[in-house]
């Protein structure tokens, strides 16, 4: 069947042709699209403040909480200043930059197993359904003329609505956000080995069964998508856990980054990726393909894995001592997980504050960045399937460099752990602040747009060596469950943020 699409025109940053000049203060859709943006932005402002005057390590009077030599308390890098160091073992082929590959990978699997859906149910839903929700914006031109291609649309059809397809996309939250303490409380039990594993296996299991689910009803695939947001809670706590056995103070940031950047890049991949496969197959291929790839990736992390350097077949006796003494005043004795000190630290509460209004953000854009590329600046299927992408790139790389960057001030410009952690999450949060409001007042110039959005996005990668990291510093030995409580208010925008931000943009048809 032959479909529509468009073809690029003018420039990107040409000029309305309805009269509406470039930078021009925004009509009803830009006003629309302004009022969804700053919500968030004010809150990674008031998150970087918060972060700037209360994050760091925890002070306690709990032994264990913090490591026990008071190196930490003191906040001064290096970390283990009182033991004898052992020469850091080489980065080329060692356990722990393998760790970090495969989680990387794990990580792209993940969220490409979350996004998937948001592509593929565009070719899910019948679109005389929705022709009704058409709210495109005649304010900025239409830069783009019609051309015929074709596209293959042999995939079965839904008649669900624009508030039953809300349904399907918000039910992954709905379990993904109450694994997240369990699952940092199991993974500092039995270790994330298995619990990382298994957590991504269930969820690309899950994937496989998404067109059976569909064919059974609404009802069936929310379900479905609850139970892969069960598997998924676990992964980061799980990871973090693992981490606070494998990490070296003084390359928890390049080892944390790499690893959670495949998450950045599976949203990079996956978004134009599922695209192209709904255009030229149809969308089922989409859900197994990555289900796929998500069970090819378990077997690989079951046999190249373990839990602990102590345990690992294959790591070097060097690279196992460097290590194990880095962290020997890291870890606690104490079996028993102190709940109460925990939830009375105001460096928890500033992480709590700051991973709430990242993820605002975060999900804010992912919900809305196709629908705002489309309806106010209207851009066709393939352009806008590459430039929704493409802030994720710019998070990507940014996340990559800035984990290199905070480890490299601390370990040989001797700059504090607190003072690396408070100056990345200002920058990660108050850069993205300023760039996310700044688009959406810019009117119809479409490559400023999509440039600040684009700097918005990658600025908030610095994030990734700030508050992302900061547990490991307050506490390692409960790393992963700090993250589980961290991330389950961080949930919460995932639920209801995508609902505020459509409640404040009204039909842009008017």
């Amino acid at each position: 069947m032959a479909a529509e699409a468009k073809a690029v025109r003018p420039p990107l940053g040409g000029a309305s042709v309805t009269g509406r000049s470039r930078g021009a203060v925004p009509g009803p859709g830009g006003a629309s699209a302004a009022r969804a943006f700053s919500c968030p932005a004010a809150a990674l402002l008031f998150a970087g403040i918060a972060h700037l005057l209360l994050g760091g390590v925890m002070r306690s009077p709990v032994r264990g909480l913090a490591s026990s030599d008071g190196e930490e308390s003191s906040d001064r890098t290096p970390l283990l200043q009182s033991t004898p160091r052992v020469e850091a073992a080489p980065v080329c082929c060692s356990a722990r930059y393998n760790l970090a590959v495969l989680a990387f990978f794990g990580f792209f699997v993940l969220y490409a197993l979350r996004v998937n859906l948001s592509v593929a149910l565009v070719d899910m839903v019948d679109s005389n359904t929705t022709l009704a929700d058409n709210r495109t914006s005649q304010e900025c031109a239409e830069h783009s003329a019609t051309i015929k291609v074709l596209h293959n649309q042999t995939g079965k059809r839904y008649q669900w609505d624009a508030e039953t397809q809300g349904w399907i996309l918000g039910s992954f939250f709905y379990g993904y956000i109450i694994t997240q303490i369990p699952g940092g409380y199991i993974a500092n039990k039995v270790g994330g080995k298995l619990l990382l594993g298994f957590g991504i296996l269930g969820t690309a299991v899950f994937t496989l069964f998404t067109p059976i689910a569909a064919d059974f009803g609404v009802g069936a695939l929310i379900i479905l998508r609850a139970l892969e947001g069960l598997g998924e809670g676990v992964t980061f706590p799980a990871m973090h856990a693992m981490w606070s056995s494998w990490a070296p103070p003084l390359e928890r940031s390049k080892l944390l980054s790499i690893s959670y950047a495949g998450a950045q890049l599976g949203t990079v991949i996956s978004l134009p990726l599922s695209g192209i496969i709904c255009f030229y197959m149809n969308w089922t291929y989409v859900f197994y393909l990555f289900g796929i790839v998500g069970i090819i990736w378990f077997m690989l992390w079951m046999v190249l894995v373990s839990d602990k350097p102590e345990t690992h077949k294959t790591i070097s006796r060097h690279e196992k001592e460097y290590i194990l003494s880095s962290l020997k005043n890291q870890l606690s004795s104490q079996k028993s997980v102190p709940w109460i000190p925990m939830l009375k630290s105001l460096p928890l509460w500033a992480i709590v504050v700051a991973h709430f209004s990242y993820n605002w953000t975060f999900y804010t854009l992912l919900t809305l960045l196709p629908t705002y590329m489309k309806e106010i600046l209207r851009f066709n299927v393939q352009e806008n399937g590459l430039l929704s992408a493409l802030p994720y790139f710019g998070g990507w790389l940014c996340m990559i460099l800035s984990g290199q960057a905070a480890d490299n001030l601390r370990a040989k410009w001797n700059f504090s752990t607190i003072c690396v952690r408070r100056v990345f999450s200002l920058i990660g949060m108050i850069g993205p602040a300023v760039f996310l409001v700044a688009a959406g007042f810019i009117g119809c110039d479409y490559s400023l747009a999509v440039a600040f959005l684009t700097i918005s996005t990658t600025l908030g990668g610095f994030c990734s060596s700030g508050f992302s990291i900061n547990h490991l510093d307050i506490a390692p030995s409960y790393a992963g469950i700090l993250l589980g409580i961290t991330n389950t208010f961080a949930t919460i925008p995932g639920m209801v943020g995508p609902i505020i931000a459509k409640s404040l943009t009204p039909d842009v048809s008017r």
